[in-house]
């Protein structure tokens, strides 16, 4: 049998984990949802939930990994075949997740090279956005090009290519995240934005707070795709697990928090927190953010390091996800990683052509009355995630027991938020996941605002 790859130390497994967990849902979604929720309350119920929830579901996928060493599909086989659909069902989000993540990943590149090239005020235009990706051929270029960019990476392997990247882009992302941040804090007019941001008011707390910040943490952890799973099978048994999983929840957060702190005080400083702007989504990034860099002086240095910040988030996210699907295609068919990369990678280019011509071209096809890129996000992230997720908790929970994890984890340390866990897989992270997904289907049929 092939010896399976691993990554040399803590250091690598830390960095490559946190690099998967960061990505584009850290630096738009988690800044658009924490303003439209009520900024500090928010940012207070979200990290609560990090060290509960969050803690909970990523030290229960990492420490299946490991103790296996096999990706989704073999984990669950492995420690009880009657459960293995759970493993094909966590599968398949990175396979739908992949193709349309490169299409904004080539969004992404697409307004770098605008900031580079001197096009910074062309990129501020409103109909800027909406003219690009309606076109046919030029968001397709983009997109291959991220592609076979997050290809070369993996076909190069764990330690090699992984870790190797993630080690350079992770410590830049952090740097570039929290430099911007403080310039953006220090303009005129930032101080109402960041107190907003920064100081919990309890008059903005609701359900829908809890549900949302549920969601985004779910999401930007990289939880329920089999990633953590994946990562984990490389992770060497001398490794302190809680305490990288700890690390780990301390990038995705600090760079959420930091992304926080660059985007809702600019906006502020541009249009006075106006509710359309701050509420755009995606199009705070391409539309809002930067009108906001040409206000600025030297914007468009600023707005180009930006987006360089956002491509190196996109691909160490990017990258995990291939590598997730090549791990598991290579796990069943014992494939070499090389040709596994190449048909994935061919995959996805395929597959990612819908989501991008679904904005130009394809426009008129509606999948349940979403475009395709939104369609496959809401079956990926608003269905198979939270079932997922919801199984993993009950096959942990009531099957193989808390005890199996508890032991993994105990191996060179002890598990010092132990109950914790237990109390979180068993009771509370189930009804919290049944939540979001209620709340995520009701809320795209148009019976819930969320």
């Amino acid at each position: 049998m092939k010896k399976r790859s691993n990554f040399s130390g803590k250091l690598g497994f830390v960095l490559a984990a946190a690099g998967s967990a960061v990505g584009l849902g850290n630096l738009w979604r988690f800044p658009y949802l924490a303003a439209r929720y009520g900024g500090g309350i928010f940012l207070l119920v979200y990290l609560i939930l990090a060290v509960t929830f969050g803690f909970s579901l990523m030290i229960a996928e990492i420490s299946l990994g490991r103790k296996t060493g096999l990706s989704a599909i073999g984990a669950f086989k492995k420690l009880n075949q009657k459960y293995t659909f759970i493993g094909y069902l966590a599968s398949l989000v990175p396979i739908i997740i992949l193709p349309y993540y490169s299409v904004i990943g080539g969004w992404v590149i697409k307004y770098f090279t605008a900031f580079i090239s001197g096009q910074a005020s062309a990129a501020a235009d409103d109909l800027y956005f909406g003219t690009f990706i309606s076109k046919p051929v030029e968001p397709v270029i983009w997109l291959a090009v991220f592609i076979l960019a997050t290809a070369v990476v993996v076909y190069n392997g764990v330690e090699k290519g992984i870790e190797k990247v993630s080690k350079t882009l992770m410590p830049l992302l952090v740097i570039l995240t929290i430099g911007i941040a403080i310039y953006s804090v220090t303009l005129p007019g930032a101080g109402a934005g960041l107190i907003y941001y920064l100081k919990p008011d309890f008059q903005h707390f609701s359900m829908k707070t809890v549900v949302a910040a549920m969601g985004q943490l779910f999401y930007s952890m990289s939880l329920a795709m089999g990633i953590m799973i994946t990562y984990g099978s490389y992770m060497k048994k001398d490794v302190n697990l809680e305490k990288s999983v700890s690390q780990i929840e301390f990038f995705d957060t600090g760079i959420a928090f930091f992304a926080g702190m660059m985007i809702v005080p600019s906006v502020f400083v541009f249009n006075g927190g106006d509710g359309a702007a701050i509420n755009a989504g995606p199009g705070l990034m391409f539309v809002t953010l930067p009108k906001v860099f040409q206000s600025m002086p030297m914007g468009t240095l600023i707005g180009a390091l930006f987006f360089v910040l956002v491509l190196f988030a996109a691909l160490t996210s990017s990258i995990s996800l291939m590598e997730t699907i090549v791990s598991i295609v290579c796990d069943k068919t014992h494939w070499s990683r090389k040709m596994a990369t190449v048909i994935i990678t061919i995959y996805t280019l395929a597959i990612a052509l819908p989501s991008s011509l679904g904005f130009g071209i394809w426009s008129h096809i509606t999948p349940m009355g979403m475009s395709f890129l939104d369609f496959f996000d809401f079956i990926s992230n608003s269905i198979l995630m939270p079932i997922v997720a919801f199984l993993t908790c009950f096959f942990i929970g009531y099957v193989i027991k808390p005890t199996a994890i508890s032991e993994e984890v105990k191996l060179n340390a002890p598990f010092r938020r132990e109950k914790l866990f237990v109390v979180m897989i068993k009771y509370v992270a189930p009804i919290c996941i049944i939540i979001i997904l209620v709340s995520s289907i009701l809320s795209a049929l148009g019976l819930l605002v969320i």
